[in-house]
């Protein structure tokens, strides 16, 4: 049974009668802190019946079907700890669609690729790809999910929806989408550790499909989609984003990571030697990296030093060498020579209005060539750690191969 749907509501005053002064007082009973998971809830209780919690013991995340089954926020302390993930209240609260996209936030959502090049589905047929002809596709930008099956540790959602790309091919597919809490023994495996006793964390996961629900196999001559899972966290002045990345000459792989998306990322910003990319993500400057799946590994994370969180990033890289589709706006001479893996900074624009602040880990599937009926997975995992300094200097160790006074050198 799903109780959070009754339990997360809001209590600002209680009031009680007092017999012997016969009147009405007024005790002040204080809401969760802003930055806290029960803030987080207790804000989409107002605006969203279908929200869900899923919880164990303090860990627990925060999902909504209504908002394209993304998993908005997650903590490791239960009601009263931090709430990791980046939500936008505004957009969440209007009750309007916006047009273009509709930024609500959220650590895991899935959406679909290519955004740019000749098979991308964010522009219309023979448009110019340019900001005022981007169109997110409603299916992961505006619209509901179909709540499957929700249990205590589990929830299933589906979405249909038809695309058109910029070529004019026609993609009819159905999403699935099954977000689940990791158990302990499933998390020390996936990531080689030994978890002290006195750190807390969370763990989830998303296991996203695509079938092809249409009559036409979809090829590499007019194109196909992939699935994109983007995680939107909090940020703070001292938060380094860490990817390792596979070591070896440009020559034979390529470039260690494309930083130009957004103009050049400043040398003060980003650091690469000895297999890991050390950027910064402190929401203060718009830029963004992007690693191929030569240098990619299944593995990338941020570490914040104010408050001593690591999160880490997990999915299902291939291990086979297979095309992964070509995100970037414009005319492409290798459609299918796109990223695994990227991150983005969020910072102001050149008017000086910005979105967030937040900072992005997302992951990519290979393209998705499918014949009618196939299906293709994507699973991408979310982790947070939050302890004493040492402990986090040993995972950082375990995990990244970096210690944390070498971070703390960055800044």
């Amino acid at each position: 049974m799903n109780l959070a749907r009754i339990l997360f509501f809001p209590i600002v005053f209680l009031c009680f009668c007092s017999c012997q002064k016969g009147d009405i007082q007024e005790e002040e009973i204080q809401p969760y802190a802003e930055g806290s998971f029960g803030y987080d809830v207790d804000f989409l209780a107002g605006v969203d019946e279908s929200f869900i919690v899923l919880a164990d013991g303090g860990s627990q995340i925060l999902l909504s079907p209504r908002f394209q089954g993304k998993v908005f926020t997650s903590t490791a302390k239960g009601l009263s700890g931090t709430s990791y993930g980046w939500m936008n209240y505004d957009a969440i609260g209007s009750g309007t669609v916006a047009a273009h996209i509709n930024a609500y936030g959220g650590e895991d959502r899935l959406w679909l690729g290519p955004e740019g090049g000749p098979f991308s589905i964010y522009f219309p047929p023979g448009s110019e790809m340019v900001f005022e002809n981007w169109q997110t596709p409603a299916g992961i930008d505006s619209e509901a999910w179909d709540l499957v099956e929700s249990t205590e540790k589990s929830v299933v959602m589906t979405k249909s929806l038809e695309l058109e790309n910029y070529s004019g091919t026609t993609f009819r597919a159905k999403l699935d989408r099954t977000v689940s809490l990791v158990a302990t023994e499933s998390m020390q495996e996936d990531l080689g550790i030994s978890l002290p006793g006195s750190v807390s964390w969370v763990g989830f996961e998303s296991v996203n499909g695509v079938t092809n629900t249409g009559l036409s196999p979809w090829e590499e001559e007019k194109g196909a989609l992939c699935l994109w899972v983007l995680g939107m966290f909090n940020p703070s002045d001292n938060l380094l984003v860490l990817v390792p990345y596979v070591d070896g000459s440009e020559d034979e792989l390529g470039d260690i990571a494309t930083t130009d998306y957004f103009g050049e990322i400043p040398d003060d910003r980003i650091r690469a030697a000895d297999g890991l990319l050390v950027f910064r993500g402190d929401g203060k400057y718009r830029s963004k990296l992007g690693l191929s799946p030569k240098r990619a590994k299944s593995l990338l994370g941020s570490f914040d030093v104010e408050n001593n969180v690591l999160t880490v990033v997990t999915y299902n890289k291939p291990m086979e060498d297979l095309p992964y589709l070509n995100q970037v706006w414009g005319p492409q001479d290798f459609p299918y020579a796109g990223d695994a893996i990227n991150s983005y900074n969020d910072g102001p624009l050149e008017d000086g209005t910005q979105m967030g602040p937040f900072y992005e880990l997302e992951t990519v599937s290979p393209a998705a060539f499918l014949s009618p009926g196939g299906r293709l997975e994507h699973v991408h995992r979310t982790y947070h750690f939050e302890g004493p300094a040492e402990q986090m200097d040993s995972l950082l160790g375990e995990i990244f191969g970096i210690t944390l006074d070498s971070l703390k050198g960055f800044f």
